[in-house]
């Protein structure tokens, strides 16, 4: 479905000079520098994939988005999806694709999202029978048939946002682009949002690209994730080969029936590589690097020499892994 190979995206920006004898200076001549806003991406995308583009702000997310929907032209690079490239057959591309932007509306705001609907299904030149059936299973599996002849300007962010979704996928596109579809959400919505694009990427086999800085979008929606880092991709896998890279293993808390210190701890543990606090007097904290045979072996070793009253086992969340890479300027790494 995508498929892109050392893509790049370059920027001349205007560098202005100190005080007023630079900016009079600037009149005449001016300085620039250039940025390099995308280095050598490259990446395959199969068809039906629902997938993450992740990175901290500055890191070249956005720039890439708007190459793979057409609207910035790559500085040098190959971008074809779904059969087109997507700057040079852009009337044709865009209605093989939906995209919805976090931040902007493609509903008219006097209008009902109905009329809105309505307007783009004659932009599309969707069939009338067809397009009337699916945009029924829009309102009805998005919920939003009970506002949907509202103007748009009345209504919530939250029913907004979903009517945007629906808007997005009027001409049923093969590929949809969502960039922040989520923010600002409520969870109730939220999880409307996901549930719906779960089933429509497993009823219509629809390739979706999500981009977010919502890292609980990522755990419901997506197994591979793509991470961009000044420009550059420095992991493209999925999302348990990412935790395994940058997580920090398992943390297991056990709190005794009687008093135990971290040493008796560590003498039962003998010499395995794993971090023991002591929380107090009959609380202890292991760290436990992600390996499978490793966590049931501390489980069984432990409940098996000591009095245990309880046990809380807590993997590293995907919101501290992605903290963990944003804080790493690693090389790049290619896990697909």
């Amino acid at each position: 479905m995508i498929q892109v190979k050392q893509l790049q995206k370059e920027f001349r920006i205007h560098q202005s000079r100190a005080g007023l004898g630079g900016a009079f200076r600037d009149l005449f001549s001016r300085e620039y520098k250039t940025v390099k806003a995308v280095d050598n991406l490259s990446f395959t995308v199969e068809e039906g994939e629902m997938f993450a583009l992740i990175g901290e702000n500055g890191a070249g997310k956005s720039t890439t988005i708007k190459m793979l929907t057409g609207i910035l032209t790559p500085s040098s690079g190959d971008i074809v999806i779904n059969g087109f490239v997507p700057f040079k057959e852009r009337e044709d591309y865009v209605r093989s694709i939906g995209v919805v932007f976090g931040q902007r509306s493609q509903l008219w705001w006097d209008l009902s999202p109905l009329e809105s609907f309505r307007l783009l299904k004659s932009v599309y030149k969707v069939d009338d029978t067809a397009g009337e059936k699916w945009l029924e299973r829009l309102i009805e599996e998005l919920d939003i048939g009970s506002f949907v002849s509202q103007p748009v300007r009345k209504l919530s962010l939250g029913q907004r946002m979903r009517c945007e979704v629906a808007a997005s996928l009027i001409h049923k596109p093969r590929l949809l682009f969502l960039d922040e579809p989520t923010v600002g959400l409520d969870v109730l919505v939220k999880q409307k949002i996901r549930e719906f694009l779960r089933n429509l990427n497993e009823t219509e086999k629809m390739t979706i690209l999500l981009t977010t800085h919502d890292v609980s979008d990522i755990e419901a929606l997506c197994k591979r994730v793509l991470v961009m880092d000044k420009g550059k991709l420095i992991f493209d896998g999925l999302l348990s080969d990412l935790k395994e890279r940058w997580g920090n293993g398992t943390e297991v808390s056990f709190q005794m029936k009687k008093r135990t210190k971290a040493s008796e701890l560590r003498n039962v543990l003998g010499d395995m590589p794993c971090t023991i606090e002591q929380i107090n007097d009959y609380s202890l904290r292991v760290q436990v690097p992600r390996s499978q045979e490793m966590l049931p072996f501390v489980l069984s070793t432990v409940m098996a020499s000591f009095d245990v009253s309880d046990v809380k086992i807590m993997e590293t969340s995907t919101e501290d892994i992605v903290r963990n890479i944003y804080r790493t300027d690693g090389e790049v790494a290619n896990h697909a």
